[in-house]
């Protein structure tokens, strides 16, 4: 898991929503579960007015409140704390630089497409779909739909989640995803963990990031579209990897095992 910035999806595109969605009485937020089929309720309304579709809003009647993705939602600062040579540790560093460099040489021609495309090394990419899901070992088994609108109805900060609420939807309304889809606790979805906002705007061919190709260009996209400069070095490109997290101990583990699987 990596949320933190997890792809900020751009704080206009979250305004200029809830600004429409003021003008029309907001759902409310909420704290427990007991308002969330009340608040599913108006939201559907702001949902139609942003472009969901029916498919859109028969998964979003169907979503319920995620307790779990509460849970982990609360407990997240705990996962980015203490030293990088910890983190790494508990995240198994060593583990994943040495399968990442295995996956590299019997996907070299992945790799050396996604470069020549976006200018993104396959180290940096290798080391995120290590970190975020042991490069496709565990995706997740959480609701998507249902663990992205529960962070949208929950009052910690559902401005940052109400854009990525509003795309899940479209995104079912487009077939990347269904009411069952199921993801990371955070509403992230397939290899590298993408939010359904930066899906819709980063995701390439049929934004299905299931598929490992897809999300490996994807995230390689994700990065170029934040600023990454083909060639620079890991250092000069610290600020594209904040953008996919803002948790420093993620950013310089994900640098240290980049330079140690494009070293080999």
């Amino acid at each position: 898991m990596a949320f933190l910035a997890k792809g900020k999806i751009y704080a206009a595109a979250a305004l200029m929503m809830l600004a429409a969605a003021t003008g029309a009485q907001a759902a409310q937020c909420g704290k427990t579960s007991a308002g969330f089929e009340a608040w599913k309720a108006d939201f559907a309304a702001e949902a139609r007015a942003n472009g969901v579709g029916s498919k859109g809003l028969a998964a979003l009647a169907r979503a319920t409140y995620a307790t779990k993705t509460i849970a982990v939602d609360r407990a997240l600062h705990k996962a980015f704390s203490g030293s990088v040579e910890s983190f790494m540790k508990r995240r198994g560093g060593s583990a994943i630089i040495a399968k990442g460099r295995a996956l590299k040489k019997s996907n070299a021609a992945l790799f050396d497409k996604i470069e020549r495309t976006y200018g993104v090394p396959p180290g940096v990419l290798l080391a995120i779909w290590g970190m975020e899901t042991g490069f496709g070992a565990s995706m997740g088994k959480q609701n998507t739909v249902s663990a992205i609108l529960t962070l949208t109805y929950d009052c910690r900060r559902p401005e940052f989640f109400y854009p990525h609420g509003v795309a899940a939807l479209k995104l079912v309304d487009r077939g990347a995803l269904s009411a069952s889809s199921v993801g990371a606790a955070h509403g992230e979805i397939g290899h590298t963990q993408f939010l359904p906002g930066n899906v819709l705007k980063y995701g390439v061919g049929n934004k299905n990031l299931r598929d490992k190709s897809t999300a490996l260009a994807s995230t390689a996209n994700f990065l170029k579209g934040h600023g990454w400069q083909a060639g620079a070095g890991y250092q000069a490109n610290m600020g594209a990897i904040a953008g996919w997290n803002s948790a420093s101990v993620y950013q310089q583990a994900i640098a240290r095992m980049a330079t140690a699987i494009d070293g080999d």
